[in-house]
């Protein structure tokens, strides 16, 4: 795990397929980062940013590919809107299979003063790691999509 103080600006950008853990690796760490602050207000100080969170209607996700752009648009405007605010913590919780996808989140970090960091979560070249990925993933994504997802995957 990263370490993280309430003193320092941190975002951390979570890449990785479907299903490789990286909400869990986000939670896990907001709960060792919270232990870590005043318990008053570590519920104040971070914020996990996934784009999936827009598709979900009355707690039914419900993926659809025309909204996509519009989605992210809508992620990236609230992280930034809690970096502008103050949170010392943000973490964007998508698959970042590309630098374009993430390149806005880490430039917009960066001019509001935050340290970035980049959590891959998995090895997504491993065939084994990719059929781990589909047999989890919350969201039904077939196999043959996290192989074509991770033909794709850019090496930072």
């Amino acid at each position: 795990m990263l370490d993280a103080s309430a003193e320092q600006k941190l975002a951390i950008i979570m890449r990785g397929l479907p299903g490789s853990g990286k909400s869990h690796w986000a939670k896990e760490f907001v709960t060792t980062y919270q232990q870590s602050s005043s318990s008053i207000q570590a519920e104040k100080q971070y914020g996990i940013f996934s784009t999936d969170s827009f598709f979900y209607n009355m707690g039914v996700y419900q993926f659809n590919p025309k909204l996509l752009p519009k989605f992210h648009q809508l992620n990236l405007a609230a992280f930034i809107e809690a970096m502008a605010g103050g949170l010392p913590l943000v973490i964007c919780d998508n698959t970042n299979i590309a630098y374009w996808e993430f390149k806005a989140y880490s430039a917009a970090a960066m001019a509001l003063g935050y340290e970035v960091r980049i959590q891959q979560i998995g090895d997504p070249a491993s065939v084994k790691h990719q059929q781990l990925c589909a047999k989890r993933n919350c969201h039904g994504v077939p196999f043959q999509s996290i192989k074509r997802m991770a033909s794709m995957f850019e090496v930072i």
